[in-house]
């Protein structure tokens, strides 16, 4: 997110590294002062170069995007097919057709349309009015009519509006959490820093679109628009939406299967005018064909278990805002997750103390205090006294908001009986705010005897500099140094962030000036150890997500040092050192993918270098779901094949660039959904399958009559009742199929395999050709019995629908047997497959049914002879699938 220089200089010139100048060099390169620019000097700029807007990609139009739900060989066929029926006057079925098409159109549409919105979030970043300097004066100005040179003036609560230089900063704190994922803020100053450090680290820079937290300041704009670290991130995520793997494998599988059956119906209709048919009706059997063997079910089928997850998810607090994304977490191996308010909770929370006594774990237990020793209660009632946090909430958990550092000590403070609210709130007798170039804040209290105490928190080397003893259990001792320091690098190693604490007690002639001195003769009272703390449930997810194959790789803005401990907190390795955005500019693309592989924390990464490990990660052939909740994630999140943003912390951006939304903002929530995710899939495969077999079966069935001479086996109206009949309503309730319980214990589905597995391909294969030949020579041996060719096709036909029946029941497990599953766990499925022997019993029964579509009763005996073979499609499978289990015994190794 480097700030760049947008001048009207050509732009092959490298800009100046702004927080490596002094004030008065930024002020003589941008040919401006501390006063601003004049009123028509601003004026000026601002027509040559442009207002301070993010600029944003123009909408495709709406007949566009339309039009692009249609580009598909499968729905190129299907329009034909509709058509032709059309013209035929076939008015149910071409109605069906166009119904299917209208529905899977305006599905795409919505979604696309909505796609393009998620770039409008970055627009309430954007600061509409703002404090300047011109001519000397303060003016409020527009934020768009912010120009380069311009000096803007900053208090606490007001969003900056463009990268600025500082140059005065008195107790200036900037929340810059969505832009570097770091939960404290970051306290500002104005001395020029090395050209080399990290974006996270530009201390003398604030950037547009974070929020003052504290204190004041004035700086200089170096970049506007498009040239802010804002402007960058909105630029990345303009990009295009990375495609989910059911995407790419539903566009894969239409274009083999239009190509196939387009290609079938030719030569079938080409054969059977060689045969002696005529044109008229191999036409007619062409499209009819055409019907019943392209699965048109499957984006009606696609939909509705894509919508049965999206409930499942929402009931399990994630909000799906993308159809595909349901299925794209159950193939997910890889997610990269940020961590402040994701794996954390992104409030700091006091977790030790330490005085010369030991040091105390406070977050194991809640005691209230009642076990803590005068030190440790000391070190809490002076880190709650010299404090400018306030109480915002007082239900059955405290609440307090400011500064971060003092809600956390104040709340501890508190809530462990140390001191009282009214106590902690009482005016003090003088108070020296904290300053971040002198890392102290200081305070006088009086007692109701009296008695004035000085008390001092800020960095242990600040306050160890005004120190003179150490308290002990009873009194003082000699102040130890090393002993101090010491214990604040074993907190450090753990990433806590160290507080130190001390007091003296005043002279009564002692007066107190303003502003109060450096602090001195104190009394070093001990440390408090802080952190964001992992969120509950969160390492037990992550030993989920490896069971099932999935790695965890923490992806932040924040200190190494930091990340380290909290990713060792939550079970992820650390036998590597963490990846960090300065080692990556070292790094080419096979290098970091490599890199990447051997760590499970990368740390201090601008969005740019996020985005890039999510491509390496990509390119290394991985399925990248990424979490985040601000700003800085979202060039990652619309990248990647799955975004996951958090919904109740997380910023508009995050959200709108997201694919799945987090309603607890709880990473142990996508353990849930990388469940669902799987059972929609295997949903999808189990109905993709049931589909696709019975199509072939019918294709191969057709082709078979063909080449045997034999008069046509189906007529083509009996080709499209065989498609509502054997399909209909029956792929659809396969989709609600439930969970067969080892979702998370298998590996993710390897990309290359396709929505068919092998064995499914092979299933389909043998299934599909079985039932063509059953059919086949249920025509033919009929036939040459003596039926007619109303009662032989009437025969056929009925024994194809009595197939499907069988084989529809036979999809519902890919590995289980048929006789392992519950036969009302899936009630739907029993009562449409039922429905559909019962709706063809009565067809063929009704006269005026029977005659429109050619057909005649069967006697009871024909039926139980379809029943009866219908049944071996079943025992065909359950051999199958008990031949794979017992060969996958032998093929494992003794251990």
């Amino acid at each position: 997110m480097p700030a760049q220089f947008a001048a009207s200089a050509p732009s092959s010139v490298t800009p100046p590294s702004w927080h490596a100048l002094n004030p008065s060099e930024v002020f003589s390169v941008l040919s401006t002062g501390p006063q601003g620019l004049s009123g028509s000097e601003a004026t000026r700029r601002l027509a040559d170069l442009g207002p301070n807007e993010l600029s944003f990609a123009k909408v495709s139009p709406w007949w566009r995007v339309l039009f692009r739900q249609f580009i598909s060989p499968l729905i190129g066929i299907l329009l034909v097919a509709a058509v032709v029926t059309l013209v035929q006057q076939h008015w149910v079925d071409a109605g069906a057709i166009v119904l299917i098409l209208c529905i899977n159109a305006a599905l795409g549409f919505f979604q696309e349309r909505k796609a393009e919105e998620a770039v409008r979030a970055l627009q309430s970043l954007a600061s509409p009015t703002c404090r300047v300097l011109r001519d000397g004066s303060e003016q409020v100005i527009p934020g768009r009519d912010v120009v380069r040179g311009e000096v803007v003036l900053l208090e606490s609560g007001e969003r900056v509006s463009a990268d600025l230089r500082l140059f005065e900063a008195n107790g200036l704190q900037v929340d810059e959490s969505m832009l570097t994922g770091e939960s404290f803020a970051a306290s500002k100053h104005t001395a020029a820093l090395p050209a080399d450090v990290s974006d996270a680290d530009k201390t003398n820079v604030a950037f547009s679109g974070t929020f003052v937290g504290n204190g004041r300041g004035k700086g200089v704009v170096i970049a506007t628009g498009a040239s802010t670290a804002l402007g960058e991130i909105n630029a990345l995520v303009q990009g295009p939406t990375g495609k989910s793997p059911l995407q790419l494998l539903t566009h894969s599988l239409e274009r083999r299967i239009g190509l196939i059956v387009l290609a079938a119906i030719v030569f079938i209709f080409i054969a059977g005018l060689v045969l002696g048919n005529d044109v008229s009706t191999m036409f007619r059997t062409a499209v009819g064909l055409a019907v019943a063997s392209i699965p048109e079910s499957l984006p009606i089928v696609l939909t509705v278990a894509l919508s049965l997850g999206v409930s499942r998810m929402a009931r399990r607090n994630a909000i799906v805002r993308t159809l595909p994304a349901v299925e794209t977490l159950g193939s997910t191996n890889v997610i990269g997750s940020d961590k402040t308010g994701t794996l954390t909770e992104n409030r700091l929370t006091v977790e030790r103390i330490w005085t010369s006594d030991g040091t105390v774990d406070v977050s194991a237990g809640d005691d209230g205090g009642s076990t803590d020793s005068p030190l440790v209660r000391a070190v809490l009632r002076a880190g709650a006294l010299t404090n400018e946090a306030t109480l915002s909430a007082e239900d059955d958990d405290l609440e307090y908001s400011g500064d971060a550092v003092d809600a956390a000590m104040a709340l501890t403070a508190v809530v462990r009986a140390a001191i009282s609210e009214a106590e902690r709130t009482a005016e003090p007798a003088a108070h020296q705010p904290y300053e971040p170039h002198l890392r102290y804040s200081q305070t006088v209290q009086q007692d109701a005897a009296g008695r004035r105490t000085l008390y001092v928190k800020g960095s242990p080397e600040a306050v160890l500099a005004g120190a003179v003893v150490l308290a002990v259990p009873g009194g003082t001792v000699p102040l130890d140094e090393a002993q101090v320091h010491a214990a604040n690098e074993a907190m450090g190693r753990d990433g806590l962030r160290v507080i130190a604490t001390g007091s003296r007690i005043l002279a009564d002639s002692e007066e107190l000036p303003s502003p109060l001195p450096p602090p001195s003769g104190l009394t070093f009272l001990g440390m408090e150890g802080m952190t964001d703390p992992p969120r509950a449930g969160v390492a037990d997810a992550i030993v989920k997500c490896r069971r099932a194959g999935i790695k965890v790789m923490m992806i932040t803005g924040d200190h190494p040092v930091t990340a380290t401990a909290i990713a060792g907190r939550l079970g992820l390795s650390t036998d590597k050192p963490a990846l960090t955005g300065a080692e990556m500019a070292d790094l080419d693309d096979q290098m970091l993918a490599a890199r990447i592989l051997q760590t499970s924390v990368a740390a201090r990464v601008s969005p740019v270098e996020k985005l890039r490990i999510v491509r390496a990660l990509q390119a290394n052939g991985k399925v990248v779901a990424v979490t985040g909740d601000g700003v800085n994630d979202a060039p990652a999140l619309k990248a990647a094949a799955i975004g996951v943003a958090m919904g109740k912390s997380g910023t508009d951006v995050a959200r709108e660039s997201s694919d799945v939304v987090l309603t607890d903002d709880n990473f142990v929530t996508i353990v849930h959904a990388v469940e669902e995710g799987r059972v929609t899939f295997s949903a999808v495969r189990k109905t993709t399958f049931f589909l696709l077999s019975t199509g072939t079966a019918a294709l191969v069935a057709v082709t078979l009559s063909v080449f045997a001479e034999v008069p046509l086996l189906f007529l083509p109206v009996q080709m499209l009742w065989m498609n509502v009949v054997t399909n209909g309503a029956q792929d659809i309730a396969l989709t609600f199929e439930p969970a067969e319980g080892d979702e998370l214990t298998r590996p993710p589905r390897e990309p290359s395999e396709g929505i068919l597995s092998r064995t499914l391909w092979f299933r389909a294969g043998i299934t599909g050709c079985w039932m063509a030949l059953a059919v086949t020579l249920t025509f033919i041996v009929a036939l040459h019995n003596g039926y007619t060719e109303t009662h032989a096709r009437t025969f056929a036909l009925t024994m194809f629908v009595v197939l499907t029946f069988f084989q529809v029941h036979s999809s519902r497990a890919e590995n289980k047997s048929f006789f392992q599953l519950r036969l009302l766990a899936n009630k739907p499925l029993l009562f449409t497959s039922l429905a559909a022997q019962t709706l063809h019993w009565a067809v063929q029964t009704w006269p005026v049914s029977a005659d429109l579509l050619g057909l005649t009763p069967l006697r009871p005996w024909e039926w139980l002879l379809c029943i009866g073979i219908g049944s071996t499609v079943l025992i065909i499978v359950e051999a199958e699938k008990g031949v794979r289990r017992w060969a996958h015994r032998h093929d494992t190794p003794p251990a």
